[in-house]
């Protein structure tokens, strides 16, 4: 059964990443393959029903790779598939974004 995906661009780009915590996901993931105990460490306060849900969401979107090693206690690592990575420059353009606020914001209060 094919996704039917919406019409708008940005619409189809918030569809995948509209939620903080996958974001923070790509963020960290941008860096290399990270473990699910590292991801959860490094997103922040998340709990981890909704880690695994976010994590697996961005697998069934292809934006990662979920891979299980079979061994006790398993071991899950994920990394980002070239289209995950592919939301490099949106991430950058929103740290840029993110850091000129944040100076103005600053600059008024002072």
């Amino acid at each position: 059964m094919e996704k039917k995906l919406p019409a708008c661009p940005v619409e189809i780009t918030l569809m995948l990443i509209s939620d903080r915590w996958k974001v923070l996901i790509i963020r960290d993931l941008l860096e290399g393959t990270k473990r699910f105990g590292e991801l959860k460490k490094s997103v922040g306060n998340v709990s981890q029903k909704v880690l695994t849900a976010n994590l697996r969401s961005m697998e069934d979107s292809g934006l990662l790779i979920r891979k299980v090693y079979p061994q006790v206690p398993p071991r899950v690592e994920y990394t980002l598939t070239e289209t995950g990575y592919s939301l490099k420059p949106v991430l950058d353009a929103m740290i840029e974004w993110g850091t000129e606020y944040k100076q103005k914001t600053v600059e008024n209060i002072e």
